[in-house]
């Protein structure tokens, strides 16, 4: 004999399981829980999904939570093979309010972690989900993103996650570094170091992201509050953080330690910044009118070209070379860069060339060379991405100035014109992209870039030759 069926009971208030549920229930249940999520207040936050037993079956994060709570229960929702049978045995859910995206992603790292919900992926695989590692018995501590927090180089580290994403993951470590100006480099600084002091540090010291003890533009002690600083963060809310911080700051101005006081006072100042969203027209980054057309959003436009390029690391900072001259006269050579896919123009360079003339492998040659020596010598950073404007020839023309360095580039390409093709190094084949391909649209950015910026002091020389200017 079959088995019974057991009557079907259902109670619409939250907490009540249902069993054997009717069409008509559940659309009842589900508008219930649609109408609760959508009065949830427009604020960032953790969410809890919750059975009729109370029971917390999946731990999520919003920037907004009426929007993403609510996603869960319209009628095309589509979680995937993993989170749609939830909706079966949802009832009911909770909600913890956080004053930023960055918080709700702290603490829904903290909450799966001890609580493993049902639908949740098991954090247990150090290989499989990111974390955060602050290597705290280094002399000048620096942040990353591993997904082996065993690895020995991570020994004495703080160790934060496991997290779900490790794109929020990196997004919010940028993000943070804005503010407390942490390194992430692979440096081995130590303070008593005599190359420090020529050491150049690289362009996030450029851009205010941080202090360079790299090449002792900041004390032991100094960067250490910093560091220091931010690990209360990842514990605490920034609201609190943000008092403790202007204690501190009363405290150094009274005893008369004004530069203590001064960085504090920065940090309180970028703390209450954090919400704000980059606009194009913002101060930080000037726009040129042709760039913003073809990089379209830069941020898809790395890590497409990271993908493409099949780079371990997020692309920070991409330079680009170019060569300008009219019949071998006047000849000049630009470099630009884009650091996080907008151009950083502190960092441009222009180059008059005497010997090449007329021949553009030998001034890309002597470009690579005059740009690269310090860092070939290892005191400065290359880039993660150098792009040279040209075929295949310019490319083994600037590799071929590379080889007469120590220390060797991570990453060189080229981009031909009319067909669009990007040349790898030790890549036989070039790479041909969409034309409405994120990451060439940046290629095609920076190389235009470049091109305007070559042309630029080419005419400039031109007129000074033809009619004796002095501008």
């Amino acid at each position: 004999m079959p088995p019974e069926i057991p009557e079907f009971q259902y109670d619409p208030t939250p907490g009540k399981a249902p069993q054997n549920e009717p069409m008509e229930a559940r659309i009842d249940r589900i508008r219930r829980l649609s109408d609760k999520a959508r009065a949830l207040p427009r604020v960032p936050g953790v969410y809890l999904m919750k059975d009729a037993t109370g029971k917390v079956l999946y731990i999520g994060k919003a920037l907004c939570l009426p929007d993403r709570v609510s996603s869960y229960f319209v009628p095309s929702a589509d979680l995937g093979g993993r989170k749609q049978p939830m909706l079966d045995v949802v009832t009911d859910f909770d909600i913890l309010e956080c004053e930023a995206e960055w918080e709700a992603l702290l603490l829904e790292s903290r909450l799966v972690k001890d609580i493993h919900p049902r639908f949740n992926e098991l954090l247990r695989d150090d290989k499989t989900f990111p974390y955060l590692a602050v290597t705290m018995r280094d002399e000048f501590p620096g942040v990353y993103v591993t997904r082996n927090p065993s690895d020995e180089r991570f020994a004495g580290a703080r160790i934060f996650g496991p997290f779900t994403s490790v794109h929020a993951l990196r997004s919010a470590v940028t993000f943070m570094q804005r503010v407390f100006q942490y390194r992430t480099c692979e440096l081995d600084i130590k303070s008593d170091d005599p190359a420090n002091r020529r050491f150049r540090p690289c362009l996030l010291h450029s851009i205010g992201q941080c202090t360079a003890p790299c090449a002792n533009l900041v004390g032991k002690e100094r960067y250490r509050g910093d560091v220091d600083r931010f690990l209360r963060f990842l514990g605490s809310k920034r609201s609190a953080l943000t008092r403790e911080l202007q204690a501190e700051m009363t405290k150094a101005s009274e005893e008369q330690r004004f530069e203590d006081a001064a960085v504090l006072r920065d940090q309180i100042h970028a703390l209450s910044k954090l919400d704000d969203r980059e606009t194009r027209s913002g101060e930080e980054y000037d726009w040129q009118p042709e760039i913003t057309i073809f990089a379209g959003d830069p941020t898809v436009g790395t890590r497409s070209l990271q993908r493409t390029l099949g780079l371990d690391r997020p692309i920070r900072c991409m330079e680009a070379i170019d060569i300008a001259h009219l019949g071998g006269a006047e000849t000049v050579g630009s470099k630009v860069c884009f650091v996080d896919g907008r151009p950083f123009k502190d960092a441009y360079r222009r180059y008059r060339i005497e010997s090449a003339q007329n021949d553009d492998y030998r001034s890309m040659r002597e470009v690579v060379s005059r740009r690269y020596r310090e860092a070939g010598e290892g005191a400065e950073l290359f880039p993660d991405v150098i792009l040279v404007d040209g075929g295949l020839g310019q490319l083994h023309a600037a590799l071929e100035a590379f080889e007469s360095l120590d220390v060797q580039p991570p990453m060189v390409i080229s981009l031909a014109k009319k067909e669009e093709l990007i040349y790898v190094q030790r890549e036989s084949e070039p790479i041909r992209l969409a034309r409405n391909n994120a990451g060439l649209r940046l290629c095609q950015a920076i190389r235009d870039e470049a091109h305007r910026f070559a042309q630029h002091y080419h005419h400039i020389l031109r007129r000074k030759r033809t009619f004796g200017e002095d501008q």
